[in-house]
């Protein structure tokens, strides 16, 4: 084997970084020694993985194809390091989860994997749906946990469990006690949504859709708890899935408001790159989230 794990590291640092000084800071090496190493590559098989544009260094077909292949071989010497170090089968997890999952299931999924495994180490990242799926793309992330639909060549979506949106205001509201609401009844209110990107929005507009222009979207905020928040002070009704509002709704803060003739279901997926090695930590996640819900 001629070429070296360091030399793929650098290569996949390039490509992510799409700059050798961002790349060789970001592996703590100088930038003459990460160029002299992707062009050591390069030169092994006379080949060029890169074009310049400007000051950044894209990947051209070639280093496109020659990017996840490189991607999965790392993470097995990753893998295989790991097991050699701490004798486990289970080792780094990098994790993203939607801002609904990530906020209200995934942190005691994440606790009962490293409960089984005491040397794992597992780095959680919530964002929005958007957000997870280009960080899953760029091999940042090992597997995505998102609410949102999507259909990419690149990515796998596997569903993981049923969920709904609910409709919800404040006791005080107008609207609290009302029954069944209509379309007119959604079109006069003030409305607190989540932000273009997430799934939720996703959802809440397949939801309402032939309806959505005529909303008054009086809000846009980017967490489920100021959101909350708001409606309780007041400020309008909103639409989040029912497992954030558990709680609210036993308390008595909030108040679900039925919309029966409008589907708010939906699926909770996992989203995970094609060509992304499934090690052990990876299988053993899913199975902990399948059996979360059952």
């Amino acid at each position: 084997m001629r070429y070296t794990l360091r030399q793929l590291e650098v290569f996949l640092a390039i490509a992510h970084f799409e700059n050798v000084s961002h790349a060789a800071s970001h592996l703590n090496m100088s930038q003459s020694a990460a160029s002299g190493a992707l062009k050591e590559l390069e030169s092994l098989y006379e080949v060029k993985f890169f074009e310049r544009a400007g000051k950044r260094l894209k990947l051209n077909e070639l280093g496109r194809q020659f990017w996840p292949r490189a991607e999965a071989l790392l993470a097995q010497a990753r893998e295989l390091e790991s097991d050699l170090q701490s004798h486990r089968d289970l080792g780094r997890l990098n994790v993203g989860a939607t801002l609904t999952i990530g906020n209200y299931l995934a942190v005691a999924i994440m606790a009962e994997y490293m409960a089984e495994q005491p040397g794992a180490r597992v780095h959680l990242e919530v964002a929005n749906t958007r957000a997870i799926v280009d960080r899953v793309l760029t091999f940042e992330l090992d597997l995505g946990l998102i609410e949102g639909e999507l259909n990419h060549p690149d990515l796998e979506l596997l569903p993981w469990c049923d969920d709904e949106l609910v409709v919800f205001c404040s006791p005080e509201h107008a609207l609290a006690g009302k029954g069944a609401l209509t379309d007119d009844d959604l079109s006069a209110a003030h409305w607190i949504v989540r932000e273009s990107g997430s799934g939720t929005r996703q959802t809440f507009e397949r939801a309402l859709h032939g309806l959505v222009p005529e909303l008054d979207l009086a809000l846009e905020l980017e967490h489920t708890e100021a959101i909350k928040r708001a409606v309780e002070a007041g400020l309008g009704i909103s639409c989040l899935s029912r497992v954030c509002l558990k709680e609210a709704f036993k308390r008595g803060s909030l108040v679900e408001l039925p919309v029966p003739h409008r589907d708010f279901s939906r699926e909770f997926y996992f989203v995970l790159h094609r060509q992304k090695y499934r090690s052990p930590g990876i299988e053993r996640w899913l199975e902990l989230c399948r059996d979360s819900v059952r």
